[in-house]
């Protein structure tokens, strides 16, 4: 009679043997967003008949470099400002501040986030000091 064959190396039937454990695809793509979720996501919103495997996988990188982007922006300004913790102000100013995350978020409302600090030239006052150029100078009156 022949040696029964391990149910965990037997080579039939679909698939790998369940021997093996699960690895999730943000870990196969070296991401930490989720890519599972972001595929589910994406098929129930009905964006599209089908979506394809590496569709999810793509968007979840993209959304990962956009908020690693902010976060250390948001991080620069809460040092900047000599604090510890991000809060919605530090937010708005590292949004605002870049060029390129101010026009892509140009619609965008943050809470709490307040304005750039900004005074229109014409408001501010004149000043009342002589100016470098007048007669009085005694620096260069030899």
């Amino acid at each position: 009679m022949a040696p029964k064959a391990d149910a965990e190396t037997k080579k039939g039937g679909r698939g790998k043997p369940k021997s093996t454990k699960a690895v999730s695809r943000s870990s196969k793509a070296g991401l930490q967003f989720p890519v599972g979720r972001i595929a589910r996501f994406l098929k129930a919103g009905r964006y599209a008949q089908r979506v394809g495997a590496g569709a999810p996988v793509y968007l979840s990188a993209v959304l990962e470099y956009l908020a690693a982007e902010v976060l250390e922006l948001a991080g620069n300004a809460a040092r900047d400002n000599k604090k510890s913790r991000i809060v919605p102000r530090h937010i708005q100013l590292a949004v605002r501040n870049d060029e390129e995350l101010s026009k892509l978020l140009g619609s965008v409302t943050i809470a709490n986030g307040g304005v750039l600090p900004n005074i229109n030239t014409v408001l501010l006052p004149k000043k009342s000091g002589k100016e470098k150029g007048d007669i009085g100078s005694a620096s260069q009156e030899f």
